[in-house]
């Protein structure tokens, strides 16, 4: 037998071998065998010497060439072992990661996500956009152009989130406020709900991070009745009934004059408690006429146009709607709780 025939033989088992390889390391064993330094391949080349010049070109290009077809041969193997394997595991370990575990439950919003819906539906209804803003804020943004100094205590440390490059996580809403004064041509009716972050003492009427939704209407001859007729129309639409409400004078560098708007307590009917404080009220929200100040830093003229501002805290309306005594509730992912609503 010549080298040529010889070659032919060699690649017909390779080729049967290599071809009914049972896994990669079977593979892997056969390939070495046929075509590895010390394959059968190999060792039939180093008979080469033997031959005439001719010989040598021509057996050594078929040998060649079947060294390149039993690459491939190996490749494609190698791709069917492979999608073998595949489709072996997913017939053995098959699992539907959309299917869920046990009886499935339809899903429901969260109270605050309900409450929202339906508070930017009253406004809407009265003519308000609803606009959004980032949670991180500048500084200027969220104090500077609201007309705080630079030594308000809102600005301390241990009331504020403050990030490494100066930027703080908002502690209000109203920096949506700042973007519409100096987006919008007045007049205008915006709300901008969102979730804010303050550096507080959690108890059960306070946490870190809560939800509000500010609002700011800006034209000609706007006055404080104006803001508390609006303020009345969408607590009796919230709670469906007519509503208890209080103004006391506040101070807030975004407004003035400035009031603080409570709400009769609804856990305990105003008897007192630990969510009111024993007070039988509740600090609703912060609201008053635009501060002139803050016009001119937004670049309105405060000669020319009047507005006024208000703060809401979904987290305690929630509290006040269901008569909840917690609102460390609403943040725990307690399902046994979420479920009630």
């Amino acid at each position: 037998m010549n080298l040529s025939e010889e070659l032919d033989k060699i690649f017909e088992e390779a080729n049967r071998l290599i071809g009914s390889s049972v896994d990669e390391a079977d593979l892997d064993k056969n390939k070495n065998e046929y075509l590895g330094k010390k394959g059968k391949l190999t060792s039939v080349l180093k008979n080469l010497a033997s031959l005439s010049i001719e010989e040598k070109k021509t057996v050594g290009q078929k040998a060649n060439d079947l060294s390149k077809s039993l690459e491939e041969i190996v490749s494609k193997t190698r791709e069917n072992l492979k999608t073998k394997g595949f489709k072996e595991q997913s017939e053995k370990e098959w699992f539907d990661v959309l299917r869920p575990l046990g009886e499935a439950e339809p899903g429901t919003l969260h109270p605050i996500t309900k409450i929202q819906y339906e508070i930017e539906d009253i406004f809407t209804s009265m003519g308000f956009e609803i606009w959004d803003g980032p949670e991180v804020e500048t500084d200027f943004n969220n104090f500077g152009a609201l007309n705080f100094t630079d030594d308000h205590p809102a600005r301390d440390m241990q009331d504020t989130f403050y990030l490494e490059n100066g930027n703080l996580l908002r502690t209000h809403t109203s920096a949506i406020q700042v973007r519409a004064l100096r987006k919008l041509k007045p007049p205008f009716k915006i709300i901008g709900p969102g979730r804010v972050f303050r550096y507080e003492e959690v108890d059960a009427s306070h946490e870190t991070s809560f939800y509000q939704i500010e609002g700011m209407v800006v034209g000609k001859d706007i006055s404080a009745g104006n803001m508390l007729y609006t303020m009345e129309v969408l607590l009796s639409k919230v709670f469906e009934k007519e509503v208890k409400t209080r103004l006391r004078p506040g101070f807030f560098p975004f407004v003035e004059p400035a009031f603080e708007l409570d709400i009769n307590c609804q856990v305990c009917g105003g008897s007192g408690c630990s969510v009111c404080k024993q007070s039988g009220w509740l600090e609703l929200m912060p609201c008053g006429l635009v501060h002139p100040n803050v016009f001119k830093l937004n670049g309105l003229d405060p000669q020319e146009w009047t507005g006024f501002a208000f703060g809401l805290g979904l987290d305690r309306l929630v509290m006040m709607k269901y008569g909840i005594h917690d609102i460390r509730y609403l943040h725990s992912g307690n399902l046994r709780f979420l479920k009630q609503f």
